[in-house]
């Protein structure tokens, strides 16, 4: 049976006894009181498209980039539980869990054109009509009741063992259950283990240049975050030990979204750099040069998730 025709049923449903097999709760976060687990998996490394603005609105057209680990976990809970009750027993869950709520809407609330039908099709799905989010991707158990617009959708960020921590909610109320799809979404560089002063030193020596993935930025912008500065701290300190020397900051971009958009967010990027660790780490203004190549020097196929997340770096080359 073809997906559009299975959106458009309303199942005869019972609610199962006992969660699925190899399925768990996230750590973080406390289980909605009398649901259980109808679908559970788990994504080693993925692209996830989170459609929230810095004024926390829904914004479709420029949803954040997240990249990383991705749990989704679909619950079903008894019908009397509403949308506006699951929001507010997640915003409660999200609070003791330390999370900042980002977004926490329903139902007239999500728009009237955003009704079930529309947000499926514009957060799951990919391409069509809405050129959806294509967030269906990490897998689905039970569709959603597409025409009953008691839904909500709360989304969070928080941070946990050197890692930010989002989670997205979306509910909707049906005849015979309520169903809450949960995702977690767990960002970390595609490289692991900080670098050291002495391996900037080898791979410069040796190639001429260093990859620093931990220099991360918020997503799709040039806003360097505060867990940056261990790295940056180590550039610094190896830039300042070689002030004879001369440098390139160099921007580089996935090869994934407009070419011209990406060349541009890897220039301004770069200046990000050169100019935190001149203002704020005392490197010398007139060591450093910074430039953006955006997609031009893959070190990876941009076929996978985690290919492009390689390409999307900051280096340091020798000039």
């Amino acid at each position: 049976m073809i997906l559009g025709t299975l959106l458009f049923l309303s199942p005869v449903y019972a609610q199962r006894a006992t969660d699925i097999e190899n399925s768990k709760d996230y750590p973080l976060l406390s289980r909605f009181e009398g649901s259980v687990i109808e679908f559970y998996k788990e994504t080693k490394w993925g692209a996830y498209r989170l459609p929230v603005s810095d004024k926390g609105t829904i914004d479709w057209d420029g949803p954040m980039s997240l990249e990383g680990k991705v749990i989704r976990t679909q619950y079903t809970v008894s019908p009397d539980n509403n949308s506006e009750f699951v929001l507010h027993n997640y915003k409660a869950a999200f609070k003791k869990a330390g999370f900042e709520v980002l977004i926490a809407i329903a139902n007239d609330q999500l728009g009237v054109s955003d009704r079930p039908h529309t947000w499926n099709d514009k957060y799951y799905e990919a391409g069509g009509y809405f050129n959806g989010l294509n967030n269906g991707k990490f897998g689905m158990g039970l569709y959603f009741p597409t025409w009953n617009n008691n839904h909500c959708f709360i989304a969070a960020r928080g941070r946990d063992s050197g890692k930010d921590i989002y989670a997205a909610i979306y509910a909707i109320v049906d005849e015979n259950y309520t169903l809450i799809t949960q995702d977690i979404i767990e960002v970390e560089a595609v490289e692991t283990g900080l670098v050291s002063a002495t391996t900037i030193s080898e791979d410069i020596s040796e190639t001429g240049h260093i990859a620093i993935y931990d220099i991360r930025f918020s997503a799709d912008k040039a806003d360097i975050l505060p867990e940056s500065a261990e790295a940056l701290t180590i550039v610094a300190d190896f830039l300042k030990a070689n002030a004879d020397q001369q440098f390139i900051v160099v921007g580089h971009a996935a090869g994934v979204g407009d070419f011209d958009s990406g060349m541009e967010l890897s220039r301004e990027r770069a200046k990000a750099v050169m100019d935190e660790l001149v203002s704020k780490y005392g490197v010398a203004g007139n060591q450093l040069e910074a430039y953006g190549v955006g997609a031009l020097c893959p070190v990876a196929s941009n076929n996978t998730e985690e290919g492009a997340a390689k390409n999307r770096r900051v280096e340091i080359v020798e000039r």
